[in-house]
């Protein structure tokens, strides 16, 4: 599958940390940047949750007019403003909705690294409960010995029901060991 978006992958996110960089430094001077990532998180599930949302950011037939004001309504309807609400209206301006999501998760890089939190991401066949969210986040506390910020994707295709990585690097066996607890605890709810 090598279509045309392989070869903008180092402009996206060179784009999205400019732009992520930005708003964290605005944040920064205006002491937002928990609320400003809180609101950003907020949007992001919006985006997740919604197709016609992703069709809105993904799709260039839509003009930047069209674009604004369809974003500007769901702002004003999840009460999503300042910084965040303005970032997001900015980024709808100038045609760059596309790489939202790469901005959001540029801007909880740079929220994780200011506070050293280090980010995981954990890949899941299914939406997990707050508990098994909770013991993932001490198993790899412990691991990471700091506190672990995670990105959580769901795949359903995944078989066996959890791939975990610190950074770059996948967890090793003591981890997956403790993982493997959590995963049998999960089927056992059902």
């Amino acid at each position: 599958m090598a279509h045309s978006g392989s070869q903008e992958g180092p402009l996206l996110s060179g784009v999205a940390m400019r732009y992520a960089s930005a708003l964290f430094e605005l944040a920064q001077e205006a002491n937002a940047v928990d609320a400003v990532a809180g609101d950003l998180g907020r949007f992001e599930r919006l985006i997740q949750e919604s197709a016609d949302l992703q069709r809105l950011i993904r799709n260039p037939i839509f003009t930047a007019e069209e674009q604004a004001a369809a974003i500007g309504a769901i702002l004003d309807r999840t009460g999503i403003s300042g910084l965040a609400g303005n970032f997001i209206r900015l980024v709808a301006s100038k045609r760059r909705l596309f790489a939202l999501p790469d901005m959001i998760r540029a801007y909880g890089n740079l929220v994780a690294d200011a506070k050293g939190i280090v980010r995981a991401q954990v890949v899941l066949a299914e939406e997990p409960s707050d508990k098994v969210m909770n013991d993932i986040k001490a198993a790899l506390r412990d691991v990471a010995k700091a506190d672990v910020a995670l990105d959580v994707k769901i795949d359903p295709s995944l078989i066996g029901g959890l791939i975990v990585k610190i950074g770059s690097r996948m967890v090793d066996a003591s981890v997956r060991t403790k993982l493997n607890s959590i995963r049998l605890a999960m089927k056992e709810v059902r």
